[in-house]
């Protein structure tokens, strides 16, 4: 028997309890027979973030994610998705590969998260090799962004991190702030763009951005969707979030 709503696919997916951005982004993507299922890590909202204190507030999230999984797992998903990206750029690609492994062990699931799937969507556009990364991070944390995707294989030509002042104020983020970031990434030696930090709303402008710029543009969250649906066998084309969806 499968479950009436969800006959496809569920969807387990982890995210900051502070997140509002995950949520609607990923059902905006979902396909008929696809549900999504949250379950919120709980994390208080940092305010005054710093370099110094970035990390740590991130690093608290990671810890509590598995509690978030025990959690969405008594709804018997079929796959997990983490709403959360950061954790998953820590030290570089082993320690995305960490993460990845002590949900899969602790869940008996596959997992999609953000840096891997980030990876994936640029390989599946192919001959891309130079980018250029947004975020609403803090520098350091950005740091920690280019070493992840250096050790995929990319080069980081050039980043901007918005530094927003509170895990909350990231999703308060404009429009007009992330078109003028981007306008400032983009340049002859830049391949495509990728927007990292999934509390940024950025599904929708990514996919606008790609038309006016003539490159691939990255959100996060519609790459971590797309992965997972690939990961199902979903194949299924989703119009208005993007190349990836629409071509992959």
């Amino acid at each position: 028997m499968r479950d009436v709503l969800g006959w496809r696919c569920k969807f387990g997916v982890m995210g900051p309890s502070t997140n509002t951005v995950v949520q609607p982004d990923f059902d905006m993507m979902r396909p008929a027979g696809v549900t999504n299922h949250y379950s919120r890590i709980f994390t208080p909202n940092a305010n005054a973030i710093s370099n110094e204190t970035f990390r740590a507030g991130a690093e608290l999230i990671g810890r509590n994610t598995l509690d978030a999984v025990k959690s969405v797992m008594t709804c018997a998903p079929d796959h997990l998705v983490m709403g959360m990206s950061a954790v998953t750029f820590f030290d570089g690609a082993r320690g995305a590969d960490r993460f990845v492994k002590e949900v899969e062990e602790l869940s008996g699931l596959r997992i999609s998260v953000g840096s891997h799937a980030c990876t994936a969507a640029l390989n599946a556009h192919g001959g891309v090799k130079r980018i250029a990364v947004l975020s609403p991070y803090w520098p350091a944390m950005n740091t920690e962004v280019a070493r992840y995707f250096g050790d995929m294989g990319f080069s980081v030509v050039r980043d901007i991190a918005l530094q927003r002042p509170s895990w909350i104020a990231i999703a308060e983020t404009t429009p007009a702030e992330c078109v003028a970031a981007l306008k400032k990434l983009d340049g002859d030696d830049v391949d495509a763009i990728v927007q990292v930090g999934t509390n940024l709303s950025m599904v929708k402008l990514a996919a606008m951005a790609e038309m006016w710029l003539g490159k691939p543009v990255i959100a996060i969250n519609t790459a971590t969707y797309w992965h997972a649906l690939r990961a199902r066998g979903i194949m299924d084309k989703v119009e208005g979030c993007g190349t990836l969806l629409e071509r992959f």
